[in-house]
């Protein structure tokens, strides 16, 4: 009975480990195909809005090198204190961890080449403010990619959002529009985005 319990507990852990080295490979795979889209190289700086667990910023950060840097921003306090002390223990020096608003990014002017909010615009409470402040942030020529998907059912409604998301998520024609609104100009579409997301690549001209 003991040996069938340390076969089960071995298993156990071997499951775990490949999950979690499925979920990086996920990160790693869509930051990959991001940078192929977006001309990243090394020496890119990079923003992630709503970095999360951060799992997207880090790989972003692998992706420009120690000459690049990332800004993970969040705007969970929980969140926030979470990224910063994995930035410390993973010792990553280029890697700037950055509270955001709800209507404003906090990042400074003129500071990225590129910035991507994955599953995370749908969330914006107040989108034409916060929109102004990526365009501030985005350098000449600098690119933004929207990673989402339409509202889909058996997902709780978000609270605070525009009412013409129609349900938990966003119509790839809304976010168009309204980043067109503030300037941007539409460079690429990915309809075939892991997890049937889609993928908006603007540009700031």
């Amino acid at each position: 009975m003991k040996k069938k319990k340390l076969m089960l507990a071995g298993m156990a852990c071997a499951v775990a480990a490949v999950f979690a080295v499925g979920v990086r490979g996920d990160a790693a795979g869509e930051v990959g195909r991001l940078a192929e889209l977006m001309g990243w190289k090394a020496g890119t700086v990079v923003a992630d809005i709503g970095a999360g667990d951060g799992a997207y910023a880090f790989a972003a950060a692998e992706r420009v090198g120690s000459a690049g840097r990332v800004y993970a921003t969040e705007i969970d306090a929980k969140k926030l204190a979470e990224l910063r002390s994995e930035v410390a223990k993973r010792k990553l020096g280029n890697v700037m961890v950055v509270e955001s608003k709800e209507a404003e990014t906090n990042l400074p002017a003129g500071c990225c080449d590129a910035i991507f909010l994955r599953r995370v615009y749908h969330h914006l409470t107040k989108p034409a403010e916060f929109d102004a402040g990526l365009v501030r942030s985005l350098k000449s020529g600098g690119r933004l990619a929207i990673i989402d998907f339409p509202a889909r059912a058996g997902l709780e409604p978000v609270e605070g959002v525009p009412s013409n998301r129609g349900g938990h998520g966003i119509p790839e024609k809304i976010v168009i529009e309204e980043l067109k609104a503030v300037g941007l100009q539409v460079e690429k579409i990915v309809e075939d985005w892991p997890e049937n997301d889609y993928c908006v690549v603007f540009v700031k001209k």
